[in-house]
């Protein structure tokens, strides 16, 4: 059942218990007891609202930031990690594959204020090497979410 909380959960995080138990065949006292276990044992670690911010009014800036850096011994790339996911301007850092270790995510008010984290304060860091900042111009698709409007159909109407 865990695994059926959890798919409904990642796409609805507003699901309500009862509506979820009557899709899962259950009962809701047991699928609010399975939620609360997963919260308490961190398999839950939060929930999220999925906003659009230019719909909103809103003028933000987000930046996907490569990072190359030296791994300290005994700790890999874990310290460093740490030291650049403790920045309030921080969303997420993951250790990726390729020719960059982490990637970076990152919200600012603008393009000048991220380049300013950028070069002030992880570029300064002691284990990194380079970095490449891109830009999100357009998001499409968010978190499994379309986020533009879907096209009505463009074929033409036949009538006999």
């Amino acid at each position: 059942m865990r695994n059926e909380i959890l798919k409904y959960l990642e796409t609805n995080s507003r699901i309500d218990l009862g509506e979820l138990a009557i899709l899962l065949d259950s009962d809701e006292v047991s699928v609010a007891n399975e939620v609360a276990e997963m919260e308490k044992e961190k398999i839950i670690c939060g929930y999220h609202t999925l906003i659009d911010w230019d719909k909103a009014g809103v003028e933000k800036v987000n930046a996907l930031i490569e990072v190359r850096v030296t791994p300290q011994r005994n700790q890999g790339f874990d310290r460093i990690a740490e030291r650049i996911y403790n920045y309030p301007e921080v969303a997420a850092v993951y250790l990726i594959s390729g020719s960059y270790d982490l990637l970076v995510t990152l919200d600012g008010k603008s393009l000048k204020e991220v380049s300013r984290f950028v070069s002030a304060k992880l570029s300064t860091l002691d284990s990194v090497i380079s970095t490449a900042t891109h830009f999100i111009l357009k998001k499409y698709k968010d978190h499994g979410t379309i986020m533009v409007p879907r096209k009505e159909s463009e074929r033409m109407l036949v009538t006999p």
